[in-house]
């Protein structure tokens, strides 16, 4: 790739197809790494047919954020673009501040996409930041997964998320800036030792004369991502052997399970954890092994709002009762983000899990052959304290449920996750 920064809208370009996305949403913070992507989508789609929406997330942490959205709002009107700002209603902190911030980030843009019909959203990470992330996961001990660091495209809450600065250096984005005469603002917690990447990011700089710098990790990154590409096809191969679905619950063949490598059956735990809970993040590693030493003994285990279990010769992976108790939601919509049940609904009728009490009431729960923990967190309709159907319980059989993604979505998540 050329050094000259007049090159970047074409390095920008050529992350896309021929035939781009008609819409492409853009978040930008008013750093120079995301003014720059703003700048740069310009220009490289000035003569196509692409409608470019930019959106600036207000985390409200800092009396900043305010002038910083101003900043972003302004340029990207200058550019034609619309823009708008999203802002973070936080409830009470507790934990991670930056991974909570994250979080919500992801949340609200990708929300703001589907609102708008774009199924494109354009992230601003550098080459930098990828290099940061491989040293970050680096000192946690991370696997394949984990030293692959960001991909350049994924899919997250059913959008299409894209990096297509991710083999620019930063200081060439801000040559590009300076060249056009564009500002951008710079957020003083990039320089607070208080927080992990900005830690990394200062040890990076003391490792350069090592060889350990941002190609070398970088190009470790893409090495690794070529090695996860390999290992979640082999995964997917794999649970198409030894797994079905069972009423939204994964159910793997002991035997098969017990002969594949450590790490695919690793994979296949951390992947129907995800699918079943929706959570954007994988469990940590330390975690999984001890799930996976819970299968060997024959115990069960929760991990995540899930719980792992043996049940007649197979491994059954389900919601756990406790994530889901208080999970309420009316007839009609989505109950625990991926269940939608149909019959015919009356006044008062909401959605709620099945319960102890509630399976107390099927009588014919056991000729479904799922475990009673299963079934206690299914879904079911209750008109007050009187339970109504629960469908996966055989328990009036007018009503059905079904997966908003089908039994095929959990193969398909082995494969985007």
């Amino acid at each position: 790739m050329s050094d000259d920064p007049a090159d970047i809208p074409g390095a920008v370009r050529a992350q896309f197809h021929a035939s781009p996305p008609a819409k492409i949403g853009i978040a930008v913070s008013g750093g120079g790494d995301s003014i720059a992507l703003m700048h740069a989508l310009a220009v490289c789609f000035a003569h196509e047919d692409v409608d470019l929406h930019v959106a600036t997330v207000n985390h409200n942490l800092r009396p900043e954020a305010v002038e910083e959205a101003k900043l972003v709002e302004t340029q990207a009107l200058q550019l034609g673009l619309p823009h708008q700002t999203l802002s973070w209603e936080m409830a009470e902190l507790k934990g991670n501040l930056q991974d909570q911030a994250r979080r919500a980030r992801y949340r609200l843009l990708t929300n703001w996409a589907k609102s708008h019909g774009i199924e494109v959203l354009a992230l601003g990470h550098t080459a930098d930041d990828q290099a940061e992330t491989v040293l970050m996961r680096l000192s946690r001990a991370s696997g394949v997964h984990g030293l692959s660091a960001m991909p350049a495209q994924r899919s997250l809450h059913g959008v299409t998320i894209m990096r297509p600065l991710l083999g620019i250096r930063r200081e060439r984005l801000r040559s590009f800036l300076r060249a056009r005469n564009v500002t951008w603002a710079e957020d003083p917690s990039n320089e607070d030792d208080r927080f992990d990447r900005v830690r990394i990011r200062k040890a990076l700089a003391q490792l350069s004369p090592l060889g350990i710098d941002v190609e070398t990790l970088a190009q470790v990154a893409a090495n690794m991502g070529k090695a996860r590409e390999t290992l979640d096809w082999y995964a997917f191969m794999s649970a198409r052997e030894i797994a079905h679905i069972d009423g939204g619950d994964v159910v793997l063949d002991l035997r098969g399970f017990r002969i594949l490598p450590d790490e695919v059956g690793r994979q296949l735990i951390i992947c129907a954890i995800r699918w079943i809970t929706g959570s954007d993040y994988p469990p940590r590693r330390a975690a999984v092994a001890d799930v996976l030493e819970a299968i060997k003994a024959g115990r069960s285990i929760t991990l995540q709002g899930c719980r792992v279990a043996r049940h007649k010769g197979q491994i059954w992976i389900f919601r756990e009762l406790n994530a889901v108790k208080d999970t309420v939601a009316p007839v009609g919509e989505i109950w625990d983000r991926r269940w939608r049940l149909f019959g015919i609904a009356g006044a008062g009728m909401e959605i709620r899990p099945l319960g102890r009490d509630g399976l107390g009431q099927c009588e014919t729960w056991r000729e479904t052959g799922r475990p009673y923990a299963s079934l206690t967190a299914s879904p079911s309709v209750w008109q007050g304290d009187t339970l109504v159907a629960a469908p996966l319980a055989r328990h009036n059989t007018q009503w059905q449920a079904a997966l908003v993604d089908g039994d095929e979505g959990f193969f398909a998540a082995l494969l985007s996750h």
